[in-house]
C-alpha cells in the first residue's frame, strides 16, 4: 500500500471514530436526559436560612420536586453576598443534579462588587427559569425619632457618618448606597453575614437603617418592630401601599431596585435536562400556593423559557453595573 493510500485509510478512520464517538456521546446523552431524574437533587441557595432567596427557593424546591418525582435538596452556603455559593455549583457536574436558586447578586452584580470571582459570571452557568421578584423596604427603629424617609435623610445631612445602615447581600448594600448617593448624605456601612441577624440588630437598635427585601422585613413592619419608610421599587407596592416610593419619598427621580430570584444549573447541562427543569420551575411558579404564600410579600412571579432569563440577566447585569458605579461602590 502506497504512502498515499496509508495517509488516506488514517483520515477515513479518524473521520469514522470521530463520528462513531460523536453518535455514542448523543446516545448517551439522551438516555440520561430520558432517565432524569433518578435521584435526589441539589438545589444551593447562596444565602442564609431565613433569607428571602431561602424562602423562596425552599417553596419552589418543594413544588418542583411533585413533578419531578424527586427530592430537590436545599443546601444553604452563605458567603461574600452569594458568592460562595454560586462558586460550589460553578464547579459542579453538569448532569442537572446541582442548580443554583440565585439572585441579582450572584448573577448579576458581583461581577461589579468583585475585583476577582472564581468563575466566570456570564459563562459558568446554564440558566433554568425566572422565578420572580420583590422590591425592598427601607426600615429604621421605631423608637427613632424619623417618621418619613425625608426625616431620616435631613437627620443624616446634619451629622454625616452619624447614622449606621446594615446590609447582607448586594441589593441591600447597593440599595442604601444608591439612595445615599441619590439624597447627598453619607452613612457608616455595617455589613452582616445573614439578612435575619442584620434584623435582629435593626430591632435591638444596634444598627440605625437597614434595606431589605419584603420576606425579611414585611413581617418585622407589619408587627410594629419596625417602622417601614419607604419601598425602592418605582411603583407603590400592593403589599403594604401606604409606604411611598423613594422617589416620591425625597422627590426625585429614576430610584428603582428590586431583587430577583432564579433558577441556574452548571454550564454544559443538557438542553433536554434543562427543558425539564425549566417545566417544573414555571409550573411552580404558577401554582396557587406559591402565589398565595408570597404575593403578600411583594413577591412578582414572571415564567418564561431558559433564553428570557438569559436576556433578563444581560440586561440587569449592565443595569447594577451602573447603579455600583453611581453609587460609588469600590470593588474588593
Amino acid at each position: 500500500m502506497s504512502r498515499t493510500s496509508r495517509s488516506l485509510t488514517s483520515v477515513v478512520g479518524s473521520a469514522l471514530f470521530a463520528s462513531l464517538l460523536l453518535a455514542t456521546s448523543s446516545l448517551l446523552a439522551n438516555a440520561q436526559a430520558q432517565n432524569y431524574p433518578n435521584k435526589p437533587i441539589k438545589a444551593v441557595v447562596p444565602f442564609a436560612p431565613g433569607s428571602a432567596t431561602d424562602q423562596i427557593g425552599r417553596a419552589f424546591a418543594a413544588k418542583m420536586s411533585e413533578q419531578l418525582g424527586q427530592p430537590i435538596v436545599v443546601d444553604n452556603k452563605p458567603g461574600v453576598n452569594g458568592m460562595l455559593g454560586a462558586d460550589a455549583v460553578a464547579k459542579a457536574p453538569a448532569d442537572g443534579y446541582t442548580l443554583l436558586f440565585g439572585t441579582n447578586s450572584t448573577n448579576a452584580a458581583l461581577k461589579s462588587l468583585m475585583n476577582k470571582l472564581p468563575y466566570d459570571q456570564e459563562t459558568a452557568f446554564t440558566p433554568v427559569g425566572f422565578m420572580g421578584s420583590v422590591p425592598l423596604i427601607v426600615g429604621v427603629h421605631p423608637a427613632l425619632p424619623y417618621k418619613t424617609l425625608r426625616e431620616f435623610v435631613e437627620a443624616a445631612k446634619a451629622k454625616p457618618d452619624a447614622i449606621s445602615f446594615a446590609s447582607a447581600s448586594t441589593s441591600q448594600l447597593v440599595s442604601s448606597e444608591m439612595l445615599a448617593h441619590a439624597a447627598g448624605i453619607s452613612m457608616t456601612h455595617v455589613p452582616y453575614k445573614s439578612g435575619p441577624a442584620a434584623m435582629t440588630d435593626l430591632i435591638g437598635g444596634q444598627v440605625n437603617m437597614f434595606t431589605a427585601d419584603f420576606a425579611v422585613m414585611l413581617p418585622q413592619v407589619k408587627a410594629g418592630k419596625v417602622r417601614g419608610l419607604a419601598v425602592t421599587s418605582a411603583k407603590r407596592s400592593r403589599a403594604i401601599p401606604e409606604l411611598p416610593t423613594v422617589n416620591e419619598a425625597l422627590g426625585i427621580k429614576d430610584y428603582e431596585l428590586i431583587a430577583y430570584f432564579a433558577a441556574f444549573a452548571p454550564a454544559g447541562t443538557p438542553p433536554e435536562i434543562v427543558a425539564k427543569l425549566n417545566k417544573a420551575l414555571n409550573d411552580a411558579a404558577n401554582a396557587k400556593e406559591i402565589q398565595d404564600k408570597f404575593s403578600s410579600l411583594g413577591f412578582e412571579i414572571d415564567p418564561g423559557p431558559p433564553e428570557a432569563l438569559a436576556q433578563r440577566n444581560r440586561r440587569e447585569t449592565a443595569k447594577w453595573a451602573k447603579a455600583i458605579k453611581d453609587a460609588k461602590i469600590e470593588p474588593q
